[in-house]
């Protein structure tokens, strides 16, 4: 049979992925989707739901609530039918809990990055990028067409040395304030003032610093002392603390309405749906009137990793709700974890190519709803399953 140009037979142009599966299955690096029950049956500390709100009563009337009154969808893009009054309302809301001048909302937390890494540069910009950040930064680097430098994680100094080497060029710092792989926290006040030395902008994906860092979980922008800054923008997701969906972009009103009529992700993208935005704005009315729960979420990521490395297991001391708990080898990773959930425990599973260095991790997520009783049941769990080389 003849062969096209792709290497497959003529008149199949997918042919090649056949091959692409047979690599991804000899390195052991198949992906596949698990539809998880709606009663569940695991302890989950896999997911992202810090302060275990994604079922609170509350947050789920918010979103019933809200597509009853508004509908299943926002039947359009923003800018035509999509905005709707509970969107402003979140958007106020948001911008005010934060401590910033504006905030705008998107339907993802990816589509919020986009925007604004597009949306505030140019093809003469430079962005200087922290090597560990999330694929979200790493997309919107690609799209803005400008110039990225990629600099060591975590490393003012890098930073530093790289807006000093383009004096006088309009340039964009950004970075994760708390890295979802190892859960370490970034050097935001020491960023800041590398930007201000030099002139250059700052944007801060807060997805895994809202609801569990700075003041009743205002953010990492916030304990920083940075929030509302006239040269800083925050982005951030409504899907992990909130306990729902979508994203934000959050900063000065003039940066906010320039998103509003150059960021792609925004005019082109309906708006996020009504349901997604009720439940939101529950979560963020529960955040502001339990402002206890970002302490507990960062008692129990404490509690988690003194355990756990009492015990002779290697993990990242976290800065937020991120255990990041280190295992011998990718093999091993997936084993451990596949052995956690035999015993009715969800973790998370990091290893290549999805982690930057090589190294793979169980990820825990420290949820504020835990009991004393589900952490005993979870560190016991890790320990009698660990791999030999751990113990």
């Amino acid at each position: 049979m003849a062969e096209d140009v792709t290497g497959g037979p003529a008149g199949d142009p997918f042919a090649w992925t056949a091959a692409e599966a047979r690599r991804r299955a000899d390195a052991g690096l198949v992906r596949a989707l698990r539809p998880r029950p709606a009663e569940a049956d695991v302890l989950d500390l896999a997911s992202n739901d810090y302060l275990g709100l994604t079922r609170h009563p509350e947050v789920t009337e918010g979103a019933a609530g809200a597509a009853r009154r508004w509908g299943g969808g926002a039947t359009g893009s923003r800018l035509v039918t999509g905005t709707t009054a509970l969107h402003a309302e979140l958007e106020r809301e948001l911008a005010e809990f934060c401590g910033f001048e504006a905030a705008l909302v998107f339907s993802s937390g990816y589509a919020a990055n986009l925007a604004a890494l597009t949306a505030l540069t140019a093809r003469e910009s430079l962005i200087v990028s922290d090597a560990g950040n999330h694929a979200s930064i790493v997309d919107g680097c690609r799209l803005s067409r400008a110039e990225t430098a990629v600099v060591p994680h975590a490393d003012p100094e890098a930073v530093d040395k790289t807006l000093g080497a383009h004096p006088g060029r309009r340039a964009l710092v950004v970075t994760d304030s708390v890295f979802s792989v190892d859960g370490d926290a970034a050097p935001l006040g020491a960023l800041a003032g590398a930007c201000r030395e030099h002139g250059a902008a700052l944007v801060v994906d807060d997805a895994h610093g809202l609801g569990v860092l700075g003041e009743g979980g205002r953010g990492a922008l916030h304990a920083a002392g940075l929030a509302g800054a006239p040269d800083v923008v925050a982005t951030l997701t409504l899907s992990k603390s909130l306990g729902s969906q979508g994203g934000a972009v959050l900063g000065p009103a003039p940066v906010v309405e320039h998103l509003v009529n150059a960021a792609r992700t925004f005019i082109f993208d309906t708006g996020l749906a009504p349901a997604a935005v009720g439940a939101a704005l529950a979560g963020l009315r529960l955040l502001r009137r339990e402002p206890r729960l970002a302490d507990r979420a960062r008692t129990v990521a404490a509690t988690l990793h003194g355990r756990l490395t009492a015990a002779g297991l290697s993990a990242v001391r976290p800065d937020a709700a991120v255990v990041s708990v280190r295992a011998p080898s990718p093999e091993q990773a997936v084993r451990w974890a596949a052995d956690c959930r035999a015993e009715g425990l969800a973790v998370g599973c990091f290893r290549p190519p999805s982690v930057p260095d090589g190294i793979s991790r169980l990820r825990l997520t420290a949820r504020a709803d835990l009991t004393e009783d589900q952490i005993d049941r979870a560190v016991g769990t890790i320990l009698r399953t660990a791999p030999p080389s751990h113990g």
